[in-house]
């Protein structure tokens, strides 16, 4: 899908300049991105975008990436690993749980109380274990960046939940297999969907809530379709999801040494940079949600601990799964949650 300036078009584009403006300069290489949610989201405005500017500005406009929000090049947002593995475009955003079983030692960093509430220290954790531990799973593309979102928080039609008994029996969206256990341990019934669907599911209770974080209320409007906004003591979330920002391999390939040089030094600080951006959107997400009238709830210290005593059980079934499959996980959790902890204060 690559768009590359050829001498032709190099000649085609002079002289089209000469007639139009003599400051239009083409870019050499036009990359396509293609995400799952609308253009005003927090995803495209506080991330892609800067993201897509600095590589153009940084190669001297040599590097355009045309964004394609809202799944408009096609598809369902479970296809995006295919659509940029098999090249239907360059580049992908996307959440990796929507995919289940293929990225399963980055899962590490979605456990609760693994992640607890800061992206950036999470980010940071999974850069330092990613060319150890998680690069195999990305056959096929090259990993730009991971990053989580600020964690999962419960976001309620009309129920209140204090403790792991309130949400027994309630049904909950989660979009990967980790919240789905989270969700299990606390005697609900999991409902997985995109997070597009949403809405919808919350406004006819197809679904009783949604464990998400706040920065995905603004895009979803999900003030007009839920009361109660709750999340745990100091701000604890219970558990995350793991994004990721990847071009197809052979795109990245194509780029001549110095552009990929570029690109990577971009790269570089977008872990941390936009771990930033995101606990920075949740803020936004929940002061919006307060001026409409939802009810932000803080549990207190004894409460979120019982939500961890009924919830340290999914890190051991997720041990027990990937063991079997020959992955270390005890090993994966012991140093996720040291490198976690070793950033925590990252802000």
């Amino acid at each position: 899908m690559i768009k590359k300036k050829t001498a032709f078009g190099s000649v085609a584009a002079l002289l089209s300049s000469i007639v139009v403006s003599a400051s239009v300069v083409a870019a050499d290489f036009t990359l396509k991105l293609h995400h799952l949610l609308p253009a005003p989201s927090y995803a495209q405005k506080t991330m892609l975008e800067p993201w897509a500017k600095e590589i153009e500005d940084r190669t001297g406009g040599r590097v355009k990436i045309e964004i394609y929000p809202a799944m408009s090049l096609g598809g369902k947002p479970p296809q995006l690993v295919k659509q940029v593995r098999d090249g239907v475009v360059d580049i992908v955003w996307t959440v990796n749980g929507y995919t289940p079983g293929l990225f399963p030692k980055t899962e590490v960093f979605e456990l609760p109380f693994i992640h607890t509430n800061n992206p950036t220290a999470t980010n940071l954790a999974m850069r330092d274990m990613f060319d150890k531990h998680l690069a195999d799973e990305y056959k096929g593309t090259k990993v730009m960046f991971l990053h989580v979102h600020q964690g999962q928080a419960f976001q309620m039609v009309d129920k209140v939940v204090r403790t792991p008994a309130d949400a027994a029996g309630l049904k909950l969206r989660i979009p990967t297999r980790t919240g789905s256990w989270v969700i299990e341990a606390l005697g609900a019934a999991p409902t997985a969907m995109p997070v597009p669907a949403l809405p919808q599911a919350l406004s006819k209770k197809v679904v009783d809530g949604a464990l998400i974080p706040w920065e995905i209320i603004p895009p979803l409007k999900l003030w007009d379709l839920t009361k109660y906004q709750i999340e745990g003591d100091g701000g604890v979330r219970f558990g995350t999801t793991t994004f990721q920002v990847s071009m197809n391999e052979n795109t990245w390939n194509s780029l001549p040494a110095d552009i990929q040089a570029i690109i990577e030094s971009v790269n570089k600080g977008a872990w941390e940079k936009y771990g930033k951006a995101w606990a920075a959107n949740d803020k936004a997400g929940i002061a919006l949600a307060k001026t409409k009238g939802s009810n932000h709830i803080i549990l207190s210290a004894s409460e979120t601990a019982a939500f961890k005593t009924v919830l340290e059980p999914v890190v051991d079934r997720w041990v027990k799964e990937v063991s079997e499959k020959g992955i270390d996980g005890a090993g994966l959790v012991k140093e996720a949650r040291a490198l976690v902890n070793k950033y925590q204060f990252t802000k």
